[in-house]
C-alpha cells in the first residue's frame, strides 16, 4: 500500500552540504587540445570559500570546469566519470555533434556514481561553448558543474585582431546561513521564477581581479551559466565592440555600452584600454549596478597595438550573404508556433473568507480571481480577515497594508506566505537590492550609485562610425542600433515595459520557494495542435529551414522571460522581434523571449536524430518546459 507520508519524507532529503574532508577547489585549468585528441573529466565534490566555505561540486576539481581549447572541425574524445552526488550526462551546449552524444536522457543512459561514460565531441562552429549536466539541471549548475569549450576558427581573420582573449563565466549562487541554499533530492523548488541567488560569481570568483595594459585589445567570451538571472554586462572607462555570439561572429561589428546574455547565452566582445586606471566590470539593472569583477589598467603599452583596427567596423561577408539567401523568410508564415504559458496552484485557504493577492505586488488586492494589472501574474488566495503584512528581513516589522519594510525597503508579504518559508530568509539578500537597501555590501558587490529605472543604452551609438573599413572582402555598413540581444519590446503595455521585459531579481522570495512542478506547471504549447511539452511531436528533414514563432503569453499565470534553447539538430538565426526585422544577424542556440513578446526564428536543421528544446531557466526545464523533436535524413 502507498504511504503518502513516507512520499512526503522522501521529497524533503536535501543533497549533502557538509564540506569535512573534501579538497579544495583549485584553479580552472586551460587545456590546448588537437584533432583526435583524448581529455579526462572527472565529476567531484569540492569544497571553496565563496561567501563562506561551501560544498560544490566541480569537473576535475575547479569551478568552472577545464576550458577546452580546440580548433574548428577537430573531434575530440572525452572520457567522463562521475564521482558526484546522482547519476549525470554532460551535455556539450550548442555543439552541433552526433547526437548520440548530446548528453540528455534520450540520447544516453545516465551515468551511474562511479561509472564512465565516453563522449565523442566534434566542434563545426567557432565561438564559445559550454558544457553542463542535463539530470537535475538546477542543482548540478548551481552547485558548480559547468565549463567552457573555445573552437578557434579556421579563418585566420574570422575575428579582427586583439592582443588576448578571455574566458568569463557570468553566475550567481543562492547563499543562506553559511551554505548553498539546500536542495531537495526528490523535487525542485523555486519554480515559479528560477533560483536567483545572492552571491555574484566571475569564473567561479566572488572578487574576481584581472590585469590589463593601456592601448591593449582584449577578447572576452562571456557564457552565462545561471540558472535564471539575465545578465546586462557594462565596463565603464573602456571601448566595447560586439563582435560575435552563440555560435559565430555578427553580420556587423558595433560599438556598444552594454551586452545582454540571457542564461546560457554566450556574447563575444572586444574591449579597447586606452587609459590607464582602475575599471569595474558591472550589470547594470534599471535600480542598481553590480560590480562583478575590477580591472586595473597598467600605464604600459603591449608590443603591438591594434587600437586602430579596433575602430574599424566590419560587415562579414558570409552573414551579408546570408540575409540575401533567407530573404524570403522574413516575410513568410511560420511553419510552428510555440507559446510559453504558466499554470499556477497554491491552493485556496479553507473555511475563511479570502481576498486575491500579488505576490510581485502584495498591494494588489482583489475579492475575485484574476491577474495583476501590474504583471499580468496570477493572483494567489489568502485568508481575508485579519490579513498582517510582514518583512521576510525583518520578521518584527508589521502592517495591516501591503507596505515596504522601513529598514530595507523590501516589500512587505502576507505573514501566510513569510510563516510558509521561515527558516530560509535570504541571510544578506545581497541579489535583491532593490530600492538601495542596507544590503547591498561587499558580497553582493552592490554600487551606491542609483540608476535611472527606465531603458539604458538601447540603440545607443556609442561613437559608433558608419561605413568603416570592412576588412578582407567584407562591405561596409552604416550604424544598426542592436545590443547582443537589447531590442525595444514592442508588445502590450504593462509594468514589465519598464524594465525591458525581465525580472531582474526574485521579486517573490518566499513564494518562489515554495513552488514546485506539483503546484507550478511551465508549458511550451503547440499552436496548431494544442500539444504541451513531451507531447509535442515534431519531424523535421536534415536540410529543412524551419520558421518557428515563440509567444510569450501575457495571459499566463506569471508572464516572465524565458531564454529559448534548441540543441544540435542545427543551429538558428533571429528573424524578427514583435515583427521588427533583425538588423544584424548572428548564429544562435539560445534566444530571450520577454514578457509578452513574440519571436521569429530560422531554425537551419543540419544533423539527424531526437533533439531537445526546452527553457534554460534551469528550474523551468525541470519542471517540464521540454520537448524532443525527431530529425530524419534529407528526403
Amino acid at each position: 500500500m502507498h504511504d503518502p507520508s513516507s512520499e512526503r519524507h522522501s521529497q524533503t532529503i536535501e543533497f549533502p552540504r557538509e564540506t569535512e574532508g573534501l579538497p579544495e577547489a583549485r584553479r580552472t585549468e586551460h587545456v590546448e587540445l588537437a584533432d583526435g585528441d583524448e581529455f579526462e573529466l572527472e565529476i567531484i565534490p569540492v569544497k571553496k570559500r565563496i561567501d563562506a566555505t561551501v560544498r560544490m561540486l566541480s569537473y576535475n576539481g575547479s569551478v568552472p570546469g577545464p576550458a577546452l581549447n580546440v580548433p574548428q572541425s577537430a573531434t575530440i574524445t572525452v572520457h567522463v566519470t562521475n564521482h558526484g552526488d546522482l547519476e549525470a550526462t554532460v551535455h556539450w551546449h550548442g555543439v552541433r555533434l552526433e547526437n548520440r552524444y548530446d548528453g540528455t536522457h534520450d540520447t544516453q543512459a545516465p551515468i551511474p556514481v562511479g561509472e564512465t561514460f565516453t563522449y565523442q565531441v566534434h566542434v563545426p562552429d567557432p565561438g564559445a561553448y559550454w558544457y553542463h549536466p542535463h539530470i537535475r539541471e538546477d542543482y548540478g549548475q548551481e552547485m558548480g558543474l559547468y565549463g567552457n569549450i573555445l573552437v578557434t576558427p579556421s579563418e585566420p581573420d574570422y575575428w579582427p585582431p586583439a592582443n588576448r582573449e578571455l574566458l568569463l563565466t557570468l553566475d550567481d549562487i543562492l547563499i543562506e546561513d553559511g551554505q548553498i541554499a539546500a536542495f531537495r533530492e526528490a523535487e525542485t523548488t523555486h519554480v515559479a521564477m528560477g533560483r536567483f541567488g545572492n552571491v555574484m560569481l566571475v569564473s567561479g570568483e566572488p572578487d574576481l581581479s584581472l590585469e590589463a595594459r593601456r592601448g591593449e585589445v582584449v577578447r572576452f567570451y562571456f557564457t552565462n551559466t545561471a540558472n535564471t538571472r539575465v545578465f546586462n554586462v557594462t565596463l565603464p572607462g573602456a571601448q566595447m565592440k560586439l563582435v560575435g555570439a552563440d555560435a559565430g561572429h555578427y553580420e556587423h561589428e558595433e560599438l556598444v555600452d552594454e551586452v545582454l546574455l540571457a542564461p546560457s547565452e554566450r556574447v563575444v566582445v572586444d574591449v579597447l584600454f586606452a587609459d590607464a586606471g582602475e575599471l569595474e566590470l558591472g550589470h547594470k539593472t534599471p535600480d542598481r549596478t553590480y560590480r562583478l569583477a575590477s580591472i586595473t589598467v597598467a600605464d604600459e603599452q603591449p608590443e603591438e597595438s591594434f587600437a586602430d583596427l579596433f575602430a574599424r567596423l566590419r560587415t562579414n561577408r558570409d552573414m551579408a550573404e546570408l540575409r540575401d539567401r533567407i530573404e524570403p523568410f522574413f516575410q513568410a508564415p511560420p511553419d510552428k508556433t510555440l507559446s510559453f504559458v504558466a499554470e499556477m496552484d497554491m491552493g485556496v485557504p479553507e473555511g475563511v473568507p479570502v481576498v486575491y493577492v500579488c505576490p510581485m505586488h502584495p498591494e494588489v488586492v482583489s475579492e475575485e480571481p484574476g491577474s495583476c494589472p501590474k504583471c499580468g501574474m496570477k493572483l494567489l488566495a489568502q485568508a481575508a480577515e485579519g490579513t498582517t503584512y510582514v518583512c521576510p528581513m525583518h520578521p518584527e516589522v508589521t502592517s495591516d497594508k501591503p507596505d515596504r519594510c522601513p529598514k530595507c525597503g523590501m516589500k512587505l508579504l502576507p505573514a501566510s506566505l513569510v510563516e510558509a518559508g521561515e527558516g530560509h530568509g535570504h541571510e544578506h539578500l545581497h541579489g535583491h537590492g532593490h530600492h538601495g537597501d542596507e544590503h547591498e555590501g561587499q558580497h553582493g558587490h552592490g554600487n551606491e550609485e542609483q540608476h535611472d529605472h527606465g531603458h539604458h543604452g538601447h540603440g545607443h551609438e556609442a561613437g559608433q562610425q558608419e561605413g568603416q573599413d570592412a576588412g578582407e572582402g567584407d562591405a561596409e555598413h552604416g550604424h544598426h542600433g542592436h545590443h547582443a540581444g537589447h531590442h525595444q519590446h514592442g508588445g502590450s503595455e504593462h509594468a514589465h515595459d519598464t524594465a525591458q521585459g525581465i525580472e531582474w531579481e526574485d521579486d517573490m522570495v518566499e513564494v518562489n520557494r515554495m513552488t514546485t512542478p506539483s503546484n507550478m506547471r511551465w508549458k511550451l504549447v503547440d499552436r496548431e495542435t494544442g500539444a504541451e511539452n513531451a507531447a509535442i511531436d515534431w519531424t523535421f528533414h536534415v536540410g529543412d529551414q524551419v520558421k518557428l514563432r515563440l509567444v510569450n503569453e501575457m495571459d499566463s499565470d506569471h508572464p516572465m522571460p524565458h531564454p529559448f534553447h534548441v540543441h544540435g539538430a542545427g543551429r538558428f538565426l533571429i528573424l524578427a522581434r514583435d515583427d521588427v526585422v533583425e538588423p544584424n544577424l548572428v548564429w544562435k542556440d539560445t534566444v530571450l523571449v520577454r514578457t509578452g513578446e513574440t519571436v521569429d526564428i530560422l531554425l537551419d536543421v543540419t544533423n539527424p536524430g531526437r533533439w531537445m528544446a526546452h527553457c534554460h531557466i534551469a528550474e523551468h526545464h525541470e519542471s517540464g518546459m521540454m520537448f524532443s523533436f525527431n530529425v530524419a535524413p534529407a528526403a
